[in-house]
This record gives C-alpha cells, sequence and structure tokens, in this order.
C-alpha cells in the first residue's frame, strides 16, 4: 500500500515562508509523477503543483507561479513544496499526491493516492 506524509505546514505571515514535505512508502510508490494540491475551507480542491517521475519537469498554477516551487527527490521519495511571499488566500489544507503514471498532470482523477494533508495558514 503506498503511503504519503506530509509535513511542514504550520502559521506564517504574509509574506512569510514554509516548506512542506511528503515522504513516500510502500511498493510501488516510485517512479511516478507527483502533486500538490489544496483545499481551503467551502472551496473545491484545486492543483498547486506537479512534477514527472524524475522531478526534472515540472508545472505550477498560476496562482502560485514564481512564489512555489515544486521538487522532487528520487531518491529519498521525497516530495517538497517551497512556499514564499505566503498570502492569505494560500491558506488552506496541502495534500500530496502520486500519479498514475510518469507524467504530470493537473487533473485530481490523475492521482490515485493522496495523503492526509497538512494545514497551512497565513494571517497576520
Amino acid at each position: 500500500q503506498v503511503q504519503l506524509v506530509e509535513s511542514g505546514g504550520g502559521f506564517a505571515q504574509p509574506g512569510g515562508s514554509l516548506r512542506l514535505s511528503c515522504a513516500a512508502s510502500g511498493p510501488n510508490s516510485s517512479p511516478y509523477a507527483m502533486g500538490w494540491f489544496r483545499q481551503a475551507p467551502g472551496r473545491e480542491r484545486e492543483f498547486v503543483a506537479a512534477c514527472d517521475w524524475s522531478g526534472r519537469s515540472t508545472i505550477v498554477a498560476d496562482s502560485v507561479q514564481g512564489r512555489f516551487t515544486i521538487s522532487f527527490d528520487v531518491a529519498k521519495k521525497t516530495l517538497y513544496l517551497q512556499m514564499n511571499n505566503l498570502r492569505a488566500e494560500d491558506t488552506a489544507l496541502y495534500y500530496c499526491a502520486r500519479g498514475y503514471g510518469g507524467g504530470h498532470s493537473r487533473l485530481i482523477d490523475q492521482y490515485p493516492y493522496w495523503g492526509q494533508g497538512t494545514q497551512v495558514t497565513v494571517s497576520s
């Protein structure tokens, strides 16, 4: 059973930074595309960023372009999301997900495995 465990969430002030991590374990936990999604209260889950199986090809949502960076350490099977210049609207529960195959996607239904989420709260 693939397991994804997120960490690194917490509180930050506007303009601050946080770094999320997601450790993947279990059989066949790699190499696959990996992604970050988030869900704010009362809103649907949305795409944040994703990378392909190698971590060399990445895509990010327009809303976080230039502020968030996704990376994947293949050897450690750990996914990261560096979040800089945080805004109040970034407040959400952030989820790590593993894709069906090696290519990244913005589509939620292309990710069959999910972590439990880590809360990020941005407030002054």
